[in-house]
């Protein structure tokens, strides 16, 4: 079996690392979806104007890329409607007590070499490991 490197996913990497970079040491904020659109949902301050171009940039960014890229929007799915739901809520949920996501930890916090977002990234690595074996060994 010969490896090839997947050039995209690779691009998409460096993109995010840069990104977030841009945002830490331009903005002094952390690229953390879930707290950044936490802050746009709950206004308190006036961090909301970039927190709105934010979310547009990733919205954007995704139809542009479908559109430039060819790529394919998957419209049907195998999972009921009320499993993509609950699968939703226990990402959110598990955000809160995460206190962030994998974006937040796994990419900014790991970068500022934080303790605690390494931790974080690990168990968030160990949980997605094991749903991935209940889900496909188990039920």
């Amino acid at each position: 079996m010969a490896f090839s490197i997947p050039w995209e996913s690779l691009a998409g990497g460096i993109l995010l690392g840069i990104s977030a970079t841009i945002m830490l040491l331009l903005n002094g904020k952390v690229a953390g979806i879930s707290g950044i659109m936490t802050g746009l949902l709950t206004p308190k301050s006036k961090d909301f104007a970039w927190r709105l171009l934010f979310a547009l940039g990733m919205v954007s960014g995704g139809v542009i890329g479908v559109l430039v890229f060819a790529g394919e929007v998957p419209t049907e799915y195998s999972s009921s409607t009320l499993v993509l739901a609950l699968a939703g809520l226990l990402v959110g949920i598990g955000t809160r007590l995460g206190n962030g996501c994998t974006s937040g930890h796994g990419i900014c916090g790991i970068g500022r070499l934080s303790k605690r977002s390494m931790v974080a990234t690990c168990v968030f690595m160990f949980v997605a490991a094991v749903t991935v074996f209940v889900r496909l060994h188990l039920i």
